[in-house]
């Protein structure tokens, strides 16, 4: 998501601020990072990112191995309190809820219930015909061409009037319902929030039950997700890290609860937990909520970054990206929105998995020099994720 937000006033760029609330409009470079300082020690490296100016007031990250799970984290929760950041902190998890959308599409097509050729003219047949021949698979590759919603005017002056103002999350795609696709799909990659809205609008038609239900049934229950959920209001479930914009000289504003969740939707609009978000991927990546013929469909990939690009060469999959560092590769997604970035990853077996969250919003057109370094420091993670052994 590389928008702030205009309504937090002059500090901020209304350019770059408006669409906080959504995942990202351009991707990234997806090229290979590298970092200067990879001897130091992962907690080294997580307070060096924190401390430098326009860092995160807080940072987090899980590494789990068949050994346990390590934490290290750097800075603070809530700077007003000084409380240090934990796994049971609630956050917005930004970009990354396209993964749950993923989750439930694929499960319900291991269920027989979607078919990936499955078109939007079958399924949303109230949505343009022009956009009729796009199929689910391209949506969840973000090989549509569809156009996004949130780059609409309308879209954005409705969010810029009242960054609180509720939307409905299903009639998001009217704010582009008269554009024409942007290509013909199946012929390139371009990351669009519309993508994962349809998805989501396409699991409703095919079961007649909301979104919101099936991510409670094919994804909560089944992985044990117990602080996770899709709220439609601008409201934080407390304990939760808090999201700052980090605009140096000033002090770092709080930003939690700008925004409300209704205009993200299954774009990004779900809360959860860096322990919840572990489980989460740890089945999804592993593919634990269905078989091997499905996984095998979800792991044909594009070329593609997600948004922000994670660490190392990106490709894209079905609701997921394959990110190939120096030390191997694992399977995820990244988001980003205000007041915060996410990056989570594991195996392609599940076995090893890495949550690494931080509490402002990092992304290449706000700053690609920070980016670069959280890139960086990523891959070190991922490195000692990998070698299983103590950084």
């Amino acid at each position: 998501m590389p928008l702030r937000h205009a309504v937090l006033g002059s500090r901020l760029r209304v350019a770059s601020v408006i669409a906080a609330c959504l995942a990202a409009l351009s991707p990234a470079p997806a090229g290979a990072a590298t970092d200067p300082a990879g001897h130091q020690s992962l907690q080294r490296q997580l307070d060096d990112f924190v401390r430098r100016p326009g860092g995160p007031p807080g940072a987090i990250a899980l590494l789990r191995t068949e050994k346990g799970t390590r934490v290290v984290r750097a800075g603070v929760a809530d700077v007003r309190s000084g409380r240090p950041p934990h796994p049971d902190d609630h956050m917005r998890i930004a970009s990354t809820a396209k993964a749950f959308s993923g989750a439930v599409a694929l499960t319900l097509v291991d269920h027989r219930v979607l078919r990936l050729d499955d078109t939007l003219r079958e399924r949303l047949p109230q949505l343009p015909d022009a956009w009729g021949s796009v199929t689910l698979r391209q949506l969840l590759n973000h090989t549509s061409g569809l156009p996004d919603f949130s780059q609409s005017p309308a879209f954005l002056a409705a969010l810029r009037a009242d960054p609180r103002h509720h939307f409905d999350s299903r009639r998001l795609l009217d704010y582009v319902a008269g554009e024409p696709l942007r290509f013909e799909p199946g012929t390139r990659y371009r990351y669009s929030n519309s993508d994962n809205i349809a998805v989501a609008l396409m699991a409703e038609a095919a079961t007649r039950t909301p979104y919101e239900e099936l991510l409670r049934k094919l994804v909560y229950a089944p992985l044990g997700l117990r602080s996770t959920s899709l709220p439609q209001g601008y409201r934080m479930p407390k304990p939760y890290l808090h999201g700052y914009d980090v605009s140096p000289p000033a002090p770092p504003e709080d930003v939690s609860e700008v925004i409300g969740m209704s205009g993200v939707w299954a774009s990004g609009g779900i809360v959860s937990t860096p322990a919840d978000m572990t489980r989460f991927i740890r089945g999804y990546a592993g593919g634990r909520l269905y078989g091997r013929k499905v996984v095998e469909q979800q792991r044909q990939w594009v070329q593609g970054a997600s948004e922000p690009a994670g660490p190392g060469r990106n490709s894209a999959g079905l609701g997921i990206f394959r990110y190939e560092t120096r030390c191997g590769v694992v399977l995820g997604h990244t988001g980003n929105t205000l007041g915060y970035t996410q990056f989570i990853a594991a195996t392609p077996d599940g076995r090893r998995s890495l949550t690494f969250s931080v509490t402002t919003q990092v992304n290449e057109s706000a700053d690609a020099e920070q980016l670069r370094r959280m890139r960086a420091v990523q891959e070190n993670f991922v490195c000692a994720l990998l070698r299983g052994k103590k950084a």
